[in-house]
């Protein structure tokens, strides 16, 4: 128990009586038990380092903080700054030490300054988006913080607090890294405020501060100090802690560029959401209405699992791009740089409601408007559905743009409803369809489906156009971009291009006694491609120094074994990724019919 008088209640965490996490998700656990790795789809997959690389608590912490004498403690936005501080206090005020602690948040910016310097990056108020922000770091930051040195009359000096890196000391390094989904079940609590802000705004709000500004600076400045970081820590957990050294972290990302990457999945809940994950997919809580998305592969989103002992250890994605974006991207690498370009997602409406209808923007537009480099081009592959599923994408033959806007405004403005087919095609989905939707298509998912969306990593840009009328999860109206739409809208996608254009049509490339290899050609403005490979026992395939982005669609399980000898099962609809320096890879069926494993990979 600590000094906030912290408890765990289910997982939500409470201090004072006020809850520090809202979600209907647990938190993951310090130490896995035996029945996590039963051979089902897995809600905490791991790389597994051996035995010794994880260390648990902060007792053997800060033993070793004790031998440093000066330490850095540096982390992302939305760490608890002040339990770990108290936690090491303790500790080390037991040894009978003194401690000198130098707090990074006293030497922020006012925040009036800091408001009006991230005010340009946030867009209108009203607006669910802003541009990527141009700031540092080291901006939010007064001098004075720079010209902090260590105190002699104390046995033990630490600076702490987001940015504490920046103090340029010749100490090492502890990094505290905060998976994004904890960040944003502390956000939705209100248990912590955007970086630089004493302020609780509403949940989109500072999502958007979180999306625009703060993370873009806390990434950049997690590039620039990785090589400085001598221990990397987990700081998910309110009153515990795992950690490792510097050298097992790179051990494991290098471990992981070469053989087979999953990112840890998490599920959100939504008003469309259906039935299909909570039926599907062990352990996930089950008292919960719906679930709308599992993030499978949005990396900006999703974090690595590394495991020794049973200790977990989260890390965020983009430390392997940092580190390893060549042996992850192979050929493209230059291109992508350290984005990683393609994404995996679950929309569940089995059971549930139509998506919103929407578009995505275009290439210029979202470079030009939201400061973004690549855009939001996706393709809906039918996973699984209902007889009764549909598909909304494109528009009626006899489209008339005018009058379809004027029924959207007079729509929002009056609470009408839209027979939306008056003007957007309806097409049956059926299992293992892919449909096809470049930037500036209209679409939606109807009910009934469980749709794979296979896309470019961008997430958050989708213009809303017509929502049923709905509010969102708390009764609040849903957020729509009639306008943003109709600067993006391609309105020679419709009557029968939709059919020859936007629907894939699936050919045989390849064959063998037991096996095919079946192309599902994307659009020409699509950078990545889709193959799915069928086979009854065993197939080998060659990475040419490209990056596959995989699932097993139909089947049990796989076996996947690659090059350097990294050997993995997956279970129906799992994600994972085989970078370009795994060379070559052996997938192997374990189930009694024919599998059938989706491959995405850039063009």
């Amino acid at each position: 128990m600590n000094s906030n008088n912290t408890t765990d209640q289910g997982n939500n965490y409470m201090s004072k009586g006020v809850p520090l996490r809202k979600s209907s998700q647990t938190l993951m656990p310090v130490i896995l038990n035996q029945d996590d790795t039963e051979k089902a789809y897995n809600i905490y997959p791991v790389c597994s380092l051996g035995s010794k690389k994880n260390f648990n608590g902060y007792n053997s912490l800060v033993q070793w903080i004790i031998k440093q004498k000066t330490i850095v403690i540096d982390g992302y936005g939305g760490v608890f700054w002040d339990e770990i501080k108290w936690a090491i206090d303790q500790q080390i005020t037991n040894a009978g030490l003194t401690i000198n602690w130098i707090e990074t948040a006293a030497y922020l910016k006012p925040v009036a300054e800091i408001d009006a310097m991230v005010t340009p990056f946030l867009g209108e108020k009203e607006s669910v988006w802003g541009t990527k922000c141009l700031l540092t770091l080291k901006d939010f930051y007064q001098d004075e913080f720079g010209a902090q040195s260590p105190d002699k009359a104390f046995d033990i000096n630490i600076v702490v607090g987001t940015g504490a890196a920046l103090i340029n000391w010749n100490a090492p390094v502890i990094y505290i890294d905060l998976p994004k989904n904890e960040l944003q079940y502390r956000m939705r609590a209100g248990s912590i405020t955007n970086l630089g802000s004493n302020q609780l705004s509403e949940p989109f709000l500072m999502y958007k501060r979180f999306y625009f500004v703060d993370w873009v600076l806390l990434n950049q400045h997690k590039k620039a100090i990785l090589d400085k970081i001598t221990v990397i820590a987990d700081g998910q957990w309110i009153d515990d802690i795992n950690w490792m050294f510097r050298s097992d972290f790179i051990e494991g990302l290098n471990k992981l560029s070469s053989s087979i990457i999953r990112v840890r999945p998490w599920f959100e809940p939504g008003v469309w959401g259906g039935q299909w994950i909570k039926q599907h997919i062990p352990k996930v809580n089950e008292d919960v209405e719906n679930y709308a998305w599992s993030f499978e592969l949005i990396v900006p989103e999703n974090g690595l699992v590394f495991e020794s002992d049973g200790y977990l250890l989260e890390v965020s994605f983009d430390f392997l791009m940092f580190h390893n974006k060549d042996q992850v991207l192979g050929k493209h690498a230059a291109q992508f740089g350290d984005e990683f370009p393609i994404r995996f997602d679950f929309l569940d409406t089995y059971d549930g409601a139509n998506l919103s209808i929407q578009c995505h923007p275009r290439l210029k537009y979202i470079q030009e408007v939201f400061g973004e480099n690549i855009t939001q081009d996706e393709t809906y592959y039918i996973l699984d559905c209902k007889d009764d599923a549909q598909v909304f994408l494109g528009f009626q033959e006899d489209i008339d743009a005018a009058l379809f806007k004027n029924a959207l405004i007079e729509s929002q403005n009056k609470n009408v409803e839209i027979n939306i087919t008056d003007f957007v095609q309806s097409l049956p989905a059926k299992k293992h369809d892919l449909f096809l939707i470049p930037n500036g298509t209209i679409h939606s998912a109807g009910a009934n489906n469980m749709v794979l969306e296979i896309s470019a990593t961008p997430y958050i840009f989708t213009f809303k156009m017509y929502d049923w009328l709905r509010l969102d999860m708390d009764g609040n109206p849903r957020p729509i971009n009639i306008d943003h739409a109709f600067n993006n809208l391609n309105f020679e996608r419709k009557g029968g291009h939709v059919s020859r254009e936007l629907i894939s049509k699936p050919r045989i490339i390849e064959a063998g006694e037991d096996w095919q290899l079946v192309h599902l050609p994307t659009h020409q403005e699509h950078f990545y491609d889709v193959h799915r490979i069928e086979f009854d026992k065993e197939i080998n395939i060659e990475t040419n120094n490209d990056c596959h982005v995989m699932m097993l669609v139909e089947g049990e399980s796989v076996f996947v074994e690659t090059a350097d000898g990294a050997k993995q099962a997956f279970a129906y609809a799992e994600t994972f990724v085989i970078p370009a320096a795994a060379k070559n890879y052996k997938l192997t069926n374990l189930g009694k019919g024919r599998a059938k494993v989706i491959k995405a990979f850039l063009k």
